[in-house]
């Protein structure tokens, strides 16, 4: 580097070409590429070290909670570049992210660095020339408070999980853990379950009709019978029970009612309501409130969200991604009105800007919304070249957004309408709403997306209305009865589990994605559509917590926590005080170490278990949940165990269902026939991982009964038994054969799948024909990733796993004759990304027969279970390269062979 240079360092290597383009020659731009230290873990720790607090957490909880850092091997590749680069500068610039892991970082490069040269904090909240310019002017100093707050989170953290994971691992299952937030966070999707599983539905009917007057039809509900208000779903509480007086009515007396209104054939309009209102336009979006929309307007998890945020933050496309505040620049909400003006005329906004106030005070965080960058906003059409589906959509929704929370409201004007009808003597009232926009402001460019809400099946579809006035006389046609249940709370998705965690103070707006992340990936939740499931462990998990741990799970206490590293964040509270109270405890507050210490007995089998009915208990087992069943009749038999099936979740587990599963006929193995080719009978088994083929070899004795086609086998006793046990040794020791085994379909049925259908399925991988120009064998496969083609090392995912029976030589090559991932283009590649700063090659996110894997043609890497394609960046990219080049090759595997020889142990001297 020539001498006078300045040093710029930032997180990403993304932004590292932008930024240098708006420095210029004068600047050179590195990226440390994330953290370049952390706490150590377990095997990183010296052994001089072991045996004191510093071993076992990697902080030395007697001496101020004083943190080991090491370096990742990354991070020491890492750093010995930049301290290369460091030599040849006269300035350097930290200019990572503006919040707690920003700040953190560019701290821990300074104690790494140790730099005898001016530093300077850069800062900026979008990556234009503008912003970058004026961030070189206007630098600050390193925000120690903001470090402080980022390492007390982390040392909480570990504190929190290192000691209570361990319990889970003895009294629930290996390999769980706990956390300060993602506990929190399983025990509201657990909560929302049990809350289900409480429900009790109510019915109740009422009466819908066509209204006409003239042409003119509109669709109108029951509402009054007799001036008493009839039932709606709000009306009833979650055991069922009325919460005010109103008129129930059932089936019968609904449809006596619409017959008697069916024979009026009119009524008339008693009452005409119109009422004005008004709707302002939502807040330009922070971290919570554009994940939100995310996942209900474009389906998209929080986690992806995120990742396509920072690509477009750091292509510069729009401000920093990671804020709780609501307000804009001067210069944004100049860019915004003056683009509404220019889009929808002069009326679209309003005399005043708008200004919105956070509702947060933490102070970590950036300085303002998220919105277009720059001080004209390009519409999409103009950078839908520039950014990939995902990208292009996520910016359409942020500039809508942005440009409707400066422009004015929107007006409108309601009509509720009143039909009496005389109905056998009784006086049976309808009614009808009606919206119409007089003028739709901001909602000319957006509308703001809602979660599903209880009783919205009661609510009629807005419609429009004709032009009607007291005493018209309509017709009443299509007169029918309607009944309703009501509905416990709808489960939470990732967007209202994100508005819940926010307005419970749980995590931060910007670990949110990872906190839904975290319980997705430990099988604490699962997703059925948007809904998040819980799974039985995650109940488990959560009794645990509340009854040993209370406090780490209550979600006022959790949200204290917040608003504690806030304060240390504010520079208002000292962390090593705050972390002392916290894990030794003082004066009243019970600390995490006196918790942990005097837990007592935990009955491990109760904590696993739940009540079903009388004599059925669900218990948590190693392979997963059962049912236990005792019998009333014969209490002292062992228990019978009943399965249950993976896809069945907790709320519908109802004492009913569990007497289905009880009742099921139990499959015993039945035999489908011979296979012509070896002789040998094919029968179909249940085993722990559902239901399978297996061919019967002819040493096992096998009978058949005619009318129930299972296999019967006579019980061995005596001399037969023993030699039976004798011939299972032998076997063992000369290895006989196994059986072959085959899987059935998801698809496939044990009870309806017949012989001929074996026998394909015992023929996989199935040969489906020659390639006419390379002569290479196309066979379908079935693999741990689905079905499959293969020719060569080419391989082509298939839609079903019928397919596999069933696709033809002429299919199979038109799936080869298309590229490998669509209209990709000739590469391919399911990503592709700039040179790998370390090897100079291209790096690119591919497809193998094992799942997705990131490679830069010489170092392949395997996606983490839990992520997609879709979810890596440039960064994570770079950094899982080089986590895999510093761990090296992986040994090749040896076979020891056990010593023959037997050691006698020398007799102990008298």
């Amino acid at each position: 580097m020539a001498e006078g240079k300045k040093l710029v360092i930032v997180e990403s290597p993304t932004k590292m070409k932008s930024i240098q383009g708006y420095l210029g020659d004068g600047y050179e731009v590195l990226s440390s590429v994330g953290h370049i230290r952390d706490l150590a873990d377990r095997k990183a720790i010296p052994a001089e070290l072991k045996k004191t607090s510093v071993g076992k957490y990697s902080i030395d909880i007697e001496n101020d909670f004083a943190p080991y850092y090491v370096e990742s091997e990354r991070g020491k590749k890492t750093v010995a570049e930049l301290k290369r680069a460091l030599k040849g500068a006269d300035e350097l610039f930290l200019a990572t992210d503006e919040d707690r892991e920003g700040e953190a970082i560019a701290w821990h490069l300074l104690e790494t660095l140790k730099p005898k040269i001016p530093v300077k904090r850069m800062v900026f909240h979008e990556i234009t020339k503008d912003a970058i310019r004026a961030a070189v002017d206007d630098t600050r100093d390193l925000d120690l408070s903001l470090v402080d707050a980022q390492e007390t989170r982390r040392i909480l953290d570990r504190l929190y999980g290192w000691d209570v994971s361990p319990v889970l691992w003895v009294k629930v299952q290996q390999g769980l853990s706990a956390g300060r937030v993602q506990s929190a966070a399983t025990r509201l999707v657990v909560d929302r379950e049990r809350e289900r599983m409480a429900f009790v539905s109510a019915s109740y009917w009422d009466v819908v009709a066509q209204a006409a007057k003239e042409s003119d039809s509109f669709g109108v509900q029951l509402a009054r019978l007799a001036g008493a208000a009839v039932a709606r779903g709000a009306d009833f509480d979650d055991r069922g029970e009325l919460k005010k007086a109103v008129v129930v009515l059932d089936e019968q007396a609904a449809r006596e009612l619409a017959d008697q209104v069916a024979v009026a054939a009119s009524g008339t309009v008693s009452a005409v309501e119109a009422k004005p209102g008004t709707r302002r336009p939502g807040a330009p979006f922070t971290t919570s409130t554009m994940q939100q929309e995310a996942g209900r307007k474009l389906s998209m998890s929080a986690k992806h969200a995120m990742s396509v945020a920072q690509r477009l933050y750091e292509k510069g496309y729009i401000t920093y991604m990671r804020t709780d505040s609501q307000s804009l620049s001067q210069q944004a909400i100049e860019a915004a009105r003056a683009q509404a003006v220019e889009l929808y005329g002069a009326q679209a906004v309003p005399l005043q800007p708008r200004l919105y106030k956070s509702k947060s005070k933490n102070a970590q965080e950036a300085h303002e919304a998220i919105r277009p960058s720059g001080e004209t906003f390009r519409v999409p059409s103009e950078v839908s070249a520039q950014l990939d589906r995902d990208e292009m959509r996520l910016y359409d929704m942020i500039w809508k957004r942005t440009l409707a929370s400066q422009m004015s409201d929107a007006k409108y004007e309601t009509t509720t309408v009143t039909i009496a009808v005389d109905a056998g003597g009784r006086t049976a009232e309808f009614t009808a709403s009606g919206t119409v926009y007089t003028f739709k402001g901001f909602m000319e460019a957006y509308e703001e997306g809602r979660d599903e809400k209880r009783g919205d099946s009661d609510k009629v579809e807005e419609q429009s209305l004709p032009i009607l006035a007291v005493g018209d006389v309509v017709r009443l046609d299509e007169v029918e009865p309607k009944g309703h249940a009501t509905n416990p709370k709808p489960r939470y998705t990732e967007a209202s589990l994100v508005k819940a965690l926010e307005e419970k103070g749980i995590g931060r707006p910007s670990t949110f994605a990872s906190i839904i992340d975290t319980i997705l990936d430990r099988g604490y939740v699962t997703k059925r559509g948007q809904a998040l499931v819980p799974s039985w462990i995650a109940f488990s998990v959560v009794r645990l917590l509340e009854q040993h741990f209370a406090d780490l799970v209550d979600y006022d206490f959790t949200a204290a926590l917040e608003d504690d590293l806030d304060a240390i964040a504010r520079g208002e509270q000292n962390r090593v005080e705050w972390l002392r109270s916290f894990y030794f405890g003082s004066g009243d507050q019970v600390g995490l170490r006196q918790v942990v210490d005097n837990l007592g007995e935990i009955d491990a089998r109760d904590l696993n278990s739940t009540r079903i009915s009388e004599g059925v208990t669900l218990r948590i087992g190693r392979y997963g949940p059962y049912l236990e069943v005792t019998d009333a009749q014969n209490p002292d038999a062992d228990p019978r165990r009943v399965n249950i099936p993976d896809d069945l979740a907790p709320d519908e587990l109802t004492p009913e269902k569990a007497q289905e599963l009880i009742d099921a006929p139990i499959g015993g193995d039945r035999v489908l026939g011979e296979n012509p080719e070896t002789g040998l009978l094919i029968v179909v088994k249940d085993g722990r991982f559902g239901p399978y083929l297996e061919e019967a070899l002819p040493a096992e004795p096998v009978a058949v009964d005619p009318d129930t086609g299972e296999i019967v086998e006579a019980p061995k006793t005596g001399a037969a038994a023993k030699r039976g046990t004798a011939a299972k040794s032998a076997a063992k020791k000369d290895a006989a054969p196994k059986p072959r085994r085959a899987s059935l379909f998801k698809s496939m049925s044990p009870e309806t799948i017949e012989l001929e259908t074996a026998l394909q399925l015992f023929a996989l991988p199935r040969t489906v024909g020659l390639d006419p120009e390379s002569g290479e064998p196309i066979t379908a496969q079935n693999g741990r990733y689905g079905p499959y083609l293969k020719k060569g090392t080419d391989s082509r995912t298939l839609q079903s796993e019928q397919q596999l029976l069933d696709i033809t030589l002429e299919e199979a090559l038109a799936i080869y004759a298309q590229p490998k991932y669509g209209a990709r283009g000739a590469t391919s590649a399911l990503k592709e990304f700039e040179a790998d700063p370390v090897s100079g090659k291209p790096i690119r996110v591919k497809d193998g027969r094992f799942g997705a894997y990131v490679t830069d043609g010489t170092t392949n890497v395997t996606i983490p279970r839990g992520q997609t394609p879709d979810d890596i960046t440039f960064e994570i990219a770079v950094q899982m390269l080089a986590d895999k080049r510093a761990k090296g090759p992986a040994p090749k595997r040896t076979t020891t062979r056990r010593a023959t020889t037997t050691t006698r142990k020398t007799p102990a001297k008298k």
